[in-house]
């Protein structure tokens, strides 16, 4: 895998001091979700609320995902990113933040880590050059492929319960439920 991204920054009066970059530091504050147990009496009004099951279950997922990105230095915002790269010729800042729900600043961050990276580059938008729009080069095209073993380890691991007929009953329902936001 690709080696993280360290960078040194002035800090103080004491000259530069290591830094850990904004990539690494991202959602070093959630902690790893403990396994739910249901014996416990103030879980149960828990588990009959679908959609805290559900963010337990994002909350795992992104944590297993997130620790396969960490040795490349990046995250699942990252990955989410590539991810909608590769189905678009390309994409300007502000249509990748809409898409994806994440807050224009934020994108510009992604950005500016993935093209560290070799993974994204911004060119000029085709119909309006003041424009940039950012795209999707080779080296991330070749993580992406890199990726699709890990995606699939992540969803066995916590759809391991589950039998073939039942994640895709799943999944068509999830994206049912979500296709309001995904859009």
């Amino acid at each position: 895998m690709l080696e993280s991204v360290r960078h040194t920054a002035p800090t103080g009066r004491t000259g530069a001091e290591p830094r850990e970059p904004a990539i690494a530091r991202q959602d070093n504050a959630v902690n790893a979700a403990a396994p739910i147990d249901g014996n416990e009496p103030w879980m149960r009004g828990l588990h009959a609320d679908t959609g805290y099951l559900l963010y337990r279950l994002g909350l795992r997922s992104g944590q297993l995902f997130n620790s396969f990105l960490q040795e490349s230095g990046l995250r699942l915002r990252h990955y989410a990113v590539l991810r909608f790269l590769a189905t678009a010729e390309g994409a300007l800042q502000r249509e990748l933040s809409a898409r994806l729900g994440y807050d224009p600043s934020a994108i510009v961050g992604l950005v500016d880590d993935l093209e560290k990276l070799g993974f994204a580059e911004r060119r000029p938008a085709p119909d309006d050059r003041r424009s940039r729009i950012v795209v999707l080069t080779e080296d991330g095209r070749a993580f992406l492929r890199g990726t699709d073993e890990a995606g699939l380890r992540v969803t066995n691991e916590l759809l391991g319960p589950l039998g073939p007929a039942e994640r895709d009953t799943l999944h068509t329902l999830l994206l049912r439920a979500a296709e309001d936001g995904l859009s």
